[in-house]
């Protein structure tokens, strides 16, 4: 297994929409679900999509985080997303292809997911609050579409230093 490069911001890859996954249970395939759970870890992160390993695939990797009903990271090739509520909240979001940065986002709070697992299995299941905004944002880069598109405005847009210092207080 190995740790990937990322691709940063200003990549032509992360604007790109990603294509289906065809061979899902292949060596390929399969290398790659364990190197983006390899690099996912290396850089700390709770999700990281394909496109932001610089391959153009309609699959994503999602950390075992408050809420979700995996015990470990788990695997979602060509994922689907619906809003169950037209509920959002906003929050702070960053991500690896973009560095140091943070900013506020707004994200339905209840989704309901359909995808296939690394097994090439159908799953589905509803994600809520961190957990469903984890998947909203991997699920985006598939589609070529950065958080920072996302938000209102980018009045908090902020460097993490700086977040630091000073909005996490005011969270």
């Amino acid at each position: 297994m190995a740790i990937l490069k990322v691709a940063m911001l200003g990549n032509p890859v992360l604007r790109k929409k990603a294509a289906a996954v065809k061979d899902v249970a292949g060596a390929e395939t399969q290398r790659l679900i364990d190197d983006m759970i390899d690099t996912m870890k290396e850089y700390s992160g709770v999700g990281l999509a394909a496109p932001q390993v610089h391959a153009s695939h309609r699959l994503c990797i999602i950390e075992a985080v408050k809420g979700s009903p995996f015990k470990e990271a788990v695997a979602l090739l060509n994922p689907s997303i619906e809003p169950l509520s037209q509920q959002k909240a906003d929050d702070w979001e960053g991500c690896l292809s973009i560095g140091d940065l943070r900013g506020t986002v707004p994200r339905f709070r209840h989704i309901g997911v359909k995808a296939l697992d690394r097994k090439g299995k159908v799953v589905e299941f509803e994600a809520t609050e961190f957990f469903a905004r984890v998947i909203q944002h991997e699920v985006d880069h598939l589609e070529g579409v950065l958080y920072f598109d996302r938000m209102k405005d980018l009045t908090t847009l902020t460097h993490m230093n700086e977040w630091s210092r000073y909005w996490l207080k005011k969270s």
